[in-house]
């Protein structure tokens, strides 16, 4: 009962991190390629707000339960599968950290623009490009994770 209701928050954890994160990005860039500024600022306060109550407790609920099964069943932390696993997911996290510090920024400066009716700064438009490229290894990395979970090859 206990690996069961283990895989079970596992695996609502895992759906509730992809799917946060996908979510996040999608309006992120939505808001971002709409140019405007005012639905930029809403999207990323929104979207920094996601990040803390759900990416990062689901991010930190995967490897607790994750870890605690895998003792439960008996199965090796050094199998090839799980510590690919880990790699990519703090591969993963290692991309995100900086996402969230860029999500910050982003926020920021699109509050400050429209409290000031003033256009977005060229930072801005950088660091949107630097929070797009650091997403992509990331959600490769948690779909190869997503894909060693669930067949867990030898």
């Amino acid at each position: 009962m206990l690996y069961l209701s283990l895989k079970t928050i596992h695996i609502i954890s895992a759906t509730v991190l992809f799917g946060t994160g996908a979510g996040s990005a999608y309006y992120m860039l939505r808001a971002h390629l709409s140019g405007n500024v005012q639905a930029i600022a809403v999207t990323t306060k929104h979207v920094v707000i996601a990040d803390w109550l759900f990416t990062t407790t689901s991010g930190i609920i995967q490897p607790i339960t994750g870890i605690w099964m895998a003792w439960l069943v008996g199965w090796p932390l050094t199998q090839k599968w799980i510590l690919i696993s880990f790699g990519l997911y703090f591969f993963a996290g290692a991309c995100w950290l900086p996402v969230v510090w860029l999500q910050y920024r982003l926020r920021d400066m699109a509050e400050e623009a429209v409290a000031n009716d003033s256009p977005l700064p060229p930072l801005y438009y950088r660091y949107m490009r630097i929070w797009f490229l650091l997403g992509w290894p990331a959600f490769i990395s948690l779909v190869i994770v997503f894909f060693l979970m669930v067949f867990r090859p030898v």
